[in-house]
């Protein structure tokens, strides 16, 4: 009751702050709390907005004024452009993943789970322990807790605990393995279409982006071998566990004729295994685990399945690779907040974390299904290229003539928020594609999003 009530008090004075003059004095808190009939603290709850959205100014000891209106005027900063100068990578702009949806829109966009796919108890309880111990005062080695390089050591299963370097997420890890073991100006193989946070960090590092196209089963070998042997590449990024945002994931086969020619040019495999957690029908085998040579440098983060707040992702590579990507650490970070490793160990090392996993796999296997179903009934004019058996996403064709931006816009609009592929290739996309998060908030309502994006499809 308070809320509504402190909402329709905000309401009101907004509409009185309309038409007063700038330096107007609000009625005091007493008089309010008689007008609306309402609590003290819903009145200050109030006056707290009106002061957030900078409608109104408090005074201490005289009272709540409104606040003047800056007049806005244009601004030069035609200075900076020859300050800044040209850039030498133009960067791609955010992903439509990460975008903030009203409530009310069916956000089938978004890049990460809705929070009751998270063990959210788990961290609550994580944040509390960490809090009481020693990881809030103390700095943390470089390269991480020797606890946590520990844990994801023993679940890779075949490197040392020396071998792991803790990042601040993925996105730290990758821009530090492509500064370290490619470096500017230097090209880089990347699956087409791959993770745009790759294709992000390779703009930020400077490298040369060499794209080989990528299906629903994974890379041609031949086409990678063609692209080594073209560009003198000496590193390829891929995903072969469930790919942002194809969902492929590679077969044992194929992993090896991929290693093998990794390993005949003398290359890395920088190994992004982002969906470990998130296996339905399958469990990711990451390539690491086949590699004893170091030509793979293996990347989990933890950020998507433990929780958002917890930005912690776990780097392994071994020999010299491991001291090119850890002096990008001491050149960025210095280190990982000792708060957010504690608080990740704590999570994974919990009985119940295996616990919550399995009841995660059923999950969303049911979100998935249920999503499948909808494209299929309702968006009749696309494909969906394969079901995934594990990840986050379904990753849709469109016809030729539909153009994916003005497909999501429309659609926006008539509230379903979508993910336009294009974003998703690092050179110019081959066709016409939508990614669809199965993971997202409401999947009750994810029949009438896909009935809406098949009513603006049709119109197209």
């Amino acid at each position: 009751m308070s809320d509504d009530s402190s909402a329709r008090i905000v309401a009101d004075l907004r509409a009185w702050i309309a038409t007063a003059q700038p330096g107007a004095r609000l009625p005091s808190t007493r008089a309010l709390v008689a007008q609306y009939a309402a609590s003290p603290v819903t009145v200050q709850k109030a006056l707290r907005t009106l002061a957030a959205h900078g409608l109104v100014e408090s005074r201490p000891g005289v009272g709540t004024f409104v606040r003047a209106a800056r007049l806005a005027r244009p601004s030069d900063y035609g200075w900076q452009t020859a300050a800044l100068g040209s850039p030498r990578h133009r960067l791609p702009r955010g992903s439509a993943a990460l975008r903030t949806m009203p409530n009310d829109v069916i956000a089938l966009h978004s890049g990460y789970p809705d929070p009751e796919l998270l063990p959210e108890r788990l961290v609550r309880a994580a944040f509390a322990r960490a809090a009481r111990g020693d990881a809030a005062v103390h700095r943390p080695p470089v390269a991480g807790l020797p606890g946590l390089q520990a844990w994801f050591a023993a679940e890779l299963g075949v490197a040392a605990p020396g071998d792991v370097v803790v990042f601040p997420g993925s996105q730290s890890g990758l821009s530090a393995a492509f500064r370290g073991l490619v470096g500017a100006g230097r090209p880089l193989v990347l699956e087409s279409p791959t993770y745009w946070g790759a294709i992000l960090a390779a703009a930020q590092t400077g490298v040369q982006v060499v794209p080989v196209p990528s299906g629903a089963d994974g890379p041609d070998p031949d086409e990678l071998a063609r692209a080594f042997r073209q560009t003198g590449a000496r590193a390829f990024y891929a995903q072969p566990n469930f790919a942002n945002p194809t969902g492929a994931r590679w077969s044992p086969e194929l992993a090896g004729r991929v290693l093998d020619v990794v390993r005949e040019h003398g290359a890395f495999l920088i190994e992004d295994d982002w969906a470990h957690d998130f296996g339905i029908d399958a469990d990711p085998v990451p390539l690491a685990a086949r590699d004893d040579d170091g030509h793979v440098v293996y990347l989990r983060s933890l950020t998507k399945s433990v929780s958002p707040a917890v930005r912690v992702a776990g780097l392994v590579a071994r020999g010299p690779a491991r001291e090119r990507v850890l002096a990008g650490v001491r050149a960025e970070a210095l280190f990982v907040s000792g708060i957010l490793q504690a608080v990740a160990l704590d999570v994974v090392t919990q009985p119940a974390w295996r616990g919550h996993l399995r009841g995660l796999r059923d999950q969303l296997a049911a979100r998935r299904d249920l999503l499948v179903r909808a494209v299929r009934e309702h968006l009749p004019y696309a494909r969906l290229e394969s079901v995934p058996r594990g990840g986050l996403n379904l990753w849709v064709r469109l016809p030729d003539t539909v153009d994916p931006v003005r497909l999501s816009r429309e659609c926006e609009a008539a509230g379903v928020a979508l993910s336009p592929g294009g974003e998703w290739f690092p050179a110019e996309p081959p066709g016409a594609y939508l990614r669809l998060n199965y993971s997202g908030p409401n999947p009750a309502a994810f029949a009438d999003g896909a009935r809406i994006i098949g009513e603006v499809l049709a119109r197209q």
